[in-house]
């Protein structure tokens, strides 16, 4: 480990606070957005990025659900179901990824959370009551951990983005709850995958804990503040976070070229 410069100690700080807000608000770990910034900002390779950004994500995703179990009545054995379920599929999937070719596989989840960012933009008159007619029996709600641990298992990161519009739109939970099922899904998966990656010395600590400083400052303003949005644009403002993410992940290749 070595010490960071005064500049970089400030931006990794700031950096943290900006994830970790965002990871509040959204339910989300923030990887997507800090994995891409390491890589280009602090020349990381992509191994000791998303280490890194791990080592960042992981207390801040704890404190996150924590808020928001204590706002929100989560469901807690579905809560539960998804996690193990999403530990399990990730820890099975990730061999898989290392033999993909990483750039196509993200241009497919791009399009992915593109389709499902328009398709939730296109229902802007929302119900904005508690909570809508699920779609699909409750009891199938845990399968959801599978589809979330593929993406983190495949790409690293994505659980929770892929989880909450499903979760809204599939089986009628309202945003806040979904996001923390989502944060039951994505804390587990990374806790495992920071193990992992520190065990392979493929973590940069004096990076990773400023920023994991930083966002713990911000993660609980992210939460309160989801919880006194209404409904309606709290989607709204998730599908729009998915479509700049999305379109994020289609043109990353292009500029790294």
């Amino acid at each position: 480990m070595h010490w960071l410069s005064l500049t970089d100690l400030v931006a990794t700080l700031a950096l943290g606070a900006t994830l970790g807000f965002m990871g509040g608000l959204f339910g989300i770990g923030g990887g997507i957005i800090a994995i891409p910034v390491l890589a280009l900002a602090f020349g990381m390779n992509q191994a000791l990025a998303q280490g890194t950004s791990l080592a960042m994500m992981v207390p801040v995703l704890i404190v996150g659900w924590w808020r928001y179990t204590r706002r929100h009545a989560v469901p807690w054995r579905p809560a539960l179901q998804i996690g193990a379920l999403a530990s399990i599929t990730t820890y099975l999937i990730a061999d898989l990824a290392t033999s993909l070719e990483p750039n196509i596989l993200r241009a497919v989840f791009g399009a992915f959370l593109l389709l499902l960012s328009v398709k939730m933009l296109r229902h802007k008159k929302a119900s904005q009551t508690t909570e809508q007619a699920s779609k699909i029996d409750l009891r199938f709600m845990p399968l959801v951990g599978i589809l979330g641990g593929a993406a983190m298992g495949l790409l690293g990161i994505g659980g929770g983005l892929i989880a909450t519009p499903i979760l809204t739109g599939l089986f009628g939970q309202r945003q806040a709850v979904a996001q923390s099922l989502s944060l039951a899904l994505v804390t587990p998966c990374s806790m495992i995958a920071l193990i992992t990656y520190g065990m392979a010395h493929s973590v940069d600590w004096s990076m990773g804990l400023p920023m994991a400083a930083g966002g713990l400052l911000t993660v609980s303003a992210g939460v309160a503040l989801a919880a006194r949005l209404p409904e309606r644009k709290m989607r709204q403002a998730f599908a729009w976070m998915l479509l700049l993410t999305a379109i994020w992940l289609l043109v990353r290749p292009l500029l790294t070229r």
